[in-house]
């Protein structure tokens, strides 16, 4: 089910408000462009910041923009047990594919907290669960032995990997097992991690671009790796560019350079990448073909 360049969309704003019009042209340029997959309402989303009514309506949309041709992985993780299952339970009424969840950010929970939270969620929504494992944001860590725990429940299908440790992938795969989906959570590296095992990834580059992004997943998966590297060559001054500045500054502003009708507004305490971050862009948007 989950393979491939699944965006993890940025959610637009406009005066404060959730531009819905401008979300929906993007999303069907995404599915347009062969994204095979659409991740609303996630870090890059501004989930923290988003309002409950417009965290169902990202989702929403996204699921009826979608109609079926290609999977919604949902944002749904919080600290919080009860409003993780919440989130879920939402996600799922809105037609969700599957729901991605974060370990416990902020709480730092052990090993066996880490597990209970998302075993909770997992048994208690009938609904294909996504591990996201991002240290540099959560501080936790699940652990590849609290992986292999977790893969044993039966709605519990892949994992974003955002470790940045390549070797996690053959550790996670011998601990889990070959069904066990291992999404990349870091584009730079998404050549390597598809090498060893991944099947795709949860993408920040394929906002802006959904086409290359998706021919270079495509390349890796049918193991055309002489069209994967020239692709990875192609993008990868891309992906160092939109991380030049706190994330989603600089990918907003790269998504307006090439769609002008999308705005590059930011909720607070995000603020507008700076000006070298920019130049990084419009350098990279360049080798890229993208300006």
């Amino acid at each position: 089910m989950f393979r491939g360049s699944l965006p993890a969309l940025v959610t637009p704003f406009r005066d404060e408000a959730l531009d819905e019009k401008a979300y929906r042209d993007f999303v069907a340029w995404q599915i347009a462009e062969g994204s095979h997959g659409l991740v609303p309402a996630g870090t890059t989303g501004e989930s923290a910041t988003l309002r409950p009514e417009e965290h169902r309506r990202v989702i929403e949309i996204c699921v009826e923009l979608a109609a079926g041709r290609v999977p919604v992985v949902a944002g749904c993780g919080s600290n919080d047990t009860a409003h993780a299952i919440a989130l879920t339970s939402m996600a799922k009424a809105c037609g969700a594919d599957a729901a991605l969840h974060v370990p416990p950010y902020y709480n730092r929970p052990n090993q066996e907290g880490i597990y209970a939270h998302l075993a909770a969620i997992a048994e208690a929504v009938d609904i294909p669960i996504v591990l996201y494992n991002v240290p540099a944001r959560t501080v936790t860590d699940i652990s590849v032995e609290t992986m292999a725990r977790l893969a044993r429940l039966p709605n519990v299908v892949a994992v974003k990997d955002a470790t940045g440790n390549l070797a996690r992938v053959t550790a996670q795969r011998l601990a889990c097992g070959e069904d066990f989906i291992q999404l990349s959570g870091n584009d730079d590296m998404a050549l390597g991690f598809l090498a060893m095992g991944g099947r795709g990834c949860i993408s920040v580059t394929a906002n802006v671009a959904p086409g290359l992004c998706a021919r270079f997943e495509n390349a890796c998966l049918s193991g055309d790796w002489d069209e994967a590297l020239r692709l990875q060559d192609k993008l990868y001054p891309l992906h160092t560019a939109l991380f030049s500045d706190a994330s989603p500054g600089p990918v907003k502003y790269a998504l307006n350079c090439v769609r002008p009708d999308f705005p590059a507004d930011l909720r607070r305490p995000m603020t507008p990448p700076s000006e070298a971050s920019r130049k990084a862009v419009d350098a990279a948007l360049a080798h890229a073909g993208l300006a």
